[in-house]
């Protein structure tokens, strides 16, 4: 049915802004699926437009590695030409720095897994990551490197997902809060929210962590909470390196922009000791300790300036991987949340994914099975 603002009724009702909501709207309603989606705030102001932008495959949970590997090799390399918007995505390669024997155990191990899989990485040596990016320091004992990794900017590429959708016909609310999920004999079929009931026959849940109240409210639960990470932008450079640069221990990543700025973020470890009442990180104390951790691996970085840092916050599941699925207890409910903050540079094969959860009742293009709602299920 064609979606009535009037009546405030469509055949697939999104709810959430971000990336996901707005990739999937797009496939949907290039389907002829009749889509509203419904966002608190305004199109891209979460997690979505707040992260680093990386396209990785490397270093994933096995579980969701499929989609990754999936997106590069058929959805990333032409997304700009589909959306008519430059993403920016480059494939340069990501390398994975440590600085101790332990750093490098936990790279073999990821290592290890990712080609079990069919992921071309590797480990290299300290020089070798060296030879590959010259700035690093010689602390670098070594590193893991996947040569198909990359980048894109995520503004971008939620915007021109967000176009695209409209472009086919879906509606978008922004300024609107979701209050819950209503039943129909059984089935999830209404969304409370503070302008009125919505009616549709499925409901796409992708809000970030107000995902999880939104589906307690049908007797859902996935356990996941909030996480607190920071990005900063420096002065424009000259060209220095294309590739991705992370750690061992997920704490630093960042890449140089076709602009010259670097995108620099991470997680300093002070932030649940230093927040304010609102629970934001204070900047003023976790960015330069930060900034000082990145100075160990880039020691030319000292001299650079930051010309603008902000927080976000993304959700994060307890056991590192999101959850995208069909609901079985509440036929019609679809939900796909709980990122761990390295959603953005699967996006696009999750919303294919999610189209064909939504259309066909399961994913028939890439095996997301390891990424049910009932791995949380209670063993009998």
């Amino acid at each position: 049915m064609p979606y009535s603002l009037e009546k405030k009724m469509a055949d697939v009702i999104i709810i959430g802004g971000g990336v996901m909501g707005c990739a999937t709207a797009y496939r949907l309603a290039k389907e002829g699926i009749s889509v509203i989606l419904l966002e608190k705030s305004e199109i891209c102001v979460g997690a979505s437009g707040r992260n680093a932008g990386g396209v990785r495959q490397s270093a994933r949970d096995v579980r969701e590695l499929p989609l990754a590997i999936y997106g590069v090799k058929n959805l990333w390399p032409t997304l700009s030409e589909e959306l008519d918007v430059d993403v920016e995505y480059v494939q340069e390669g990501n390398l994975r720095l440590g600085r101790t024997p332990a750093h490098l155990e936990k790279l073999a191990t990821l290592v290890e897994n990712n080609v079990r899989v069919g992921l071309d990485v590797r480990m290299v040596t300290g020089d070798e990551a060296r030879a590959i990016c010259p700035y690093m320091s010689d602390d670098v004992l070594g590193a893991s490197w996947c040569p198909t990794d990359g980048y894109a900017n995520p503004l971008h590429t939620t915007i021109g997902f967000y176009q695209k959708a409209l472009q086919y016909g879906a509606a978008v609310i922004t300024g609107i809060t979701v209050l819950g999920l209503g039943k129909i004999k059984g089935c999830v079929r209404k969304v409370y929210t503070d302008e009125g009931i919505y009616e549709a026959d499925r409901v796409l849940v992708c809000a970030g962590y107000a995902s999880r109240a939104i589906v307690n409210t049908v007797g859902i639960d996935v356990p996941v909470e909030r996480e607190d990470e920071e990005v900063f932008v420096t002065e424009q450079l000259s060209p220095m390196f294309n590739q991705v640069l992370g750690t061992a221990e997920a704490d630093f990543y960042g890449h140089q922009t076709k602009h010259g700025s670097f995108l620099l973020g991470g997680v300093s470890g002070l932030q649940h000791f230093t927040s304010n009442h609102d629970g934001h990180p204070t900047e003023a104390y976790t960015a330069p300790s930060l900034a000082r951790g990145i100075i160990r691996f880039f020691p030319d970085f000292a001299k650079v300036k930051i010309i603008r840092c902000w927080s976000g916050q993304f959700d994060t599941c307890v056991d590192g991987v999101p959850v995208i699925s069909n609901v079985e207890e509440v036929p019609g409910l679809t939900i796909a949340f709980g990122f761990c903050g390295h959603g953005f540079g699967i996006s696009p094969p999750v919303s294919l994914a999610l189209k064909e959860l939504v259309m066909d009742g399961e994913s028939k293009t890439i095996d997301i099975s390891g990424l049910r709602y009932d791995r949380f299920a209670a063993k009998q």
